[in-house]
């Protein structure tokens, strides 16, 4: 059987596609100087959010919207904690993920009558490529607004010395609420294509760790948009080709077990994490919250 192919690569971008989208989404965050941890809540409001909506409405893209909010209301609640009432980041965004671990199965049994997932949604109403298309467009985007605007200006001053972009007449505060809501955009876009988009349906707990391989492909990416895109693929591949491994025989006939294919992905995360990365700096301010003096 051959593992390399034109489907196998075709699978890889498809998989990597909500992996970028919180990535991008965690990369404004975080250049901004806010940890956001909470990128595997974020999807998942998304994700239950346009599969019950496109159910109802049936339409794909009022689903996509209805993520899009989703993702922007979830990571106002972590923005108001950290930003206005300094709450430890980490705590927030887990505080987040933990909620959100639960919120959707509730809500899907008061709507449903199923806690484990949705109604299945007709293949007319899923959604198409676009946001593959969108996802890999936004990384030249990304670039560009980081690197060539007075926003992404501001954005990577605010990451990196909060204290002298206030004394230069930048908000702070407006910039990096501004950043956290458009992580939740971005996260809720990707948990939305998991849900309408690759699968059918929303199932119980669905991104199954993607928020989090997501932060690992920023961080292995450094903070960069075209990097964490080489990340993201990385992860994409890797995933793709655990799912093609299934059923393949070793040389004595046996199959590979399930259980060591599965956990391929998160295997390579840690290795990646644990001594592939080389030095890599984050935002000088990431983490800290503002305090402006008076």
């Amino acid at each position: 059987m051959e593992l390399l192919n034109i489907s196998l690569l075709f699978s890889a971008v498809r998989l990597a596609t909500p992996l970028l989208l919180a990535s991008l989404g965690g990369l404004y965050s975080e250049r901004s100087g806010v940890i956001n941890i909470a990128l595997e809540g974020l999807m998942l409001a998304g994700a239950f959010t346009a599969a019950a909506v496109t159910h109802y409405a049936g339409s794909p893209w009022a689903g996509l919207v209805a993520g899009i909010l989703a993702g922007m209301a979830v990571a106002a609640i972590h923005a108001v904690a950290c930003i206005k009432f300094e709450a430890d980041q980490v705590v927030s965004g887990t505080a987040i993920n933990v909620l959100m671990f639960g919120v959707p199965a509730l809500l899907s049994g008061a709507f449903f009558l199923s806690s484990g997932s949705t109604p299945q949604i007709p293949r007319e109403n899923l959604l198409p490529w676009t946001p593959v298309v969108v996802a890999f467009l936004l990384v030249p985007l990304t670039w560009y607004v980081l690197y060539r605007t007075p926003f992404g200006l501001r954005l990577r001053a605010v990451g990196e010395n909060p204290g002298a972009a206030d004394a230069a007449g930048v908000s702070v505060t407006r910039m990096r609420y501004t950043a956290v809501l458009l992580s939740g955009a971005l996260a809720g876009i990707g948990g939305a294509y998991l849900s309408i988009g690759q699968s059918s349906l929303f199932t119980r707990n669905m991104t199954s760790g993607r928020g989090f391989i997501a932060l690992a492909a920023l961080i292995f990416g450094k903070w960069r948009p075209v990097q964490t895109m080489l990340a993201c693929l990385l992860f994409g591949f890797t995933e793709a080709l655990a799912i093609q491994l299934q059923g393949v025989p070793l040389w004595g006939g046996e199959e590979i077990p399930n259980q060591f294919i599965h956990i391929v992905p998160y295997l390579l995360t840690i290795i990646v994490l644990a001594g592939f990365i080389g030095h890599s700096r984050a935002p000088r301010a990431l983490g800290i919250p503002y305090q402006k003096e008076r």
